[in-house]
């Protein structure tokens, strides 16, 4: 006899380095540490080191402070800030998700 269970799918969950809070991966931006420089990655397939952010300027705003650096471990350059700042100013002043933006 075999029993039939609904399986759940597993949901990867990521935390913002912003504000700390925990939500599905699919949902956040991920920045990545590469050799050449810290970037947004869009696609979330980059190699390197990656951390993640909300799409909220608030959350951006702490974690260009030193958290986002601290959970990259390295120190960013003024190009790396002055490219996130461009990013993050392309952000909604509203609380919109990933998933409504079109990134998932």
């Amino acid at each position: 006899m075999s029993k039939k269970t609904a399986r759940r799918k597993h949901v990867p969950q990521r935390t913002c380095v912003g504000c700390r809070e925990v939500l599905p991966k699919r949902s956040l931006i991920r920045i990545v540490r590469t050799p050449e420089a810290v970037q947004v990655d869009l696609t979330s397939k980059m190699a390197g080191r990656g951390a993640y952010l909300h799409d909220r300027r608030s959350c951006w705003e702490r974690g260009l402070k030193g958290a986002l650096a601290h959970a990259l471990k390295t120190e960013l350059t003024d190009r790396d800030r002055e490219r996130l700042t461009e990013f993050m100013s392309s952000l909604p002043e509203d609380e919109t998700t990933h998933e409504e933006r079109g990134y998932a």
